[in-house]
């Protein structure tokens, strides 16, 4: 049996006090005026595609969701997105490409602009709008086949959740069907 006593903090915090969420991974200091274009632009190239998964998710076969992802809107956003952080900082583009005349040098130029805001930014708009362009494919793909819906919405919903469990689970479970062949 413990016998150590736990003393609690009873008070209650001033209004005044600031109080900041703090994780293992999160210091608590950043607020949302805070954010500078690579934290929005992060944002952004998320919050984008996000209707249009949901639409291919939730009511893939909807004229609405049809009409909408027959043009480039869907993966446009995040490809500006990536255009913008790159000219805003085109330095770690620059140290890549001149990294990349040395086969050994690849990894370490490509791990040293992915740890800048700028890079992260840049990678992430760069994955969404591949993410959600393959996600349009299988969608499509599940039209055409006439796939049951459970095998549309775990393909769609792997597809920019987990690409590579995604596209997986789309190649194995997606069959044609007589009426496309």
């Amino acid at each position: 049996i413990c016998s150590e006593t736990v003393q609690l903090n009873t008070s209650t915090p001033k209004p005044s006090e600031d109080i900041p969420f703090k994780t293992r991974y999160y210091s608590g200091k950043h607020r949302f005026g805070d954010m500078d274009m690579y934290d929005y632009s992060f944002f952004l190239s998320t919050m984008w595609v996000g209707p249009f998964w949901f639409a291919m998710l939730v009511f893939p076969e909807h004229e609405m969701t049809k009409k909408v992802m027959q043009g480039p809107w869907f993966f446009l956003g995040p490809i500006l997105i990536w255009w913008a952080a790159t000219i805003a900082s085109p330095q770690g583009l620059i140290d890549f490409a001149k990294d990349s005349a040395d086969p050994t040098g690849i990894l370490d130029s490509l791990a040293a602009l992915m740890g800048t805001k700028a890079g992260a930014s840049a990678a992430w708009a760069h994955m969404v709008a591949g993410d959600i362009f393959v996600t349009h494919w299988m969608w499509k793909r599940c039209l055409e086949n006439n796939s049951p819906r459970w095998i549309s919405a775990t393909t769609v919903f792997f597809g920019v959740m987990l690409m590579p469990v995604g596209i997986a689970m789309h190649m194995f479970l997606v069959r044609p069907s007589t009426a496309s062949e």
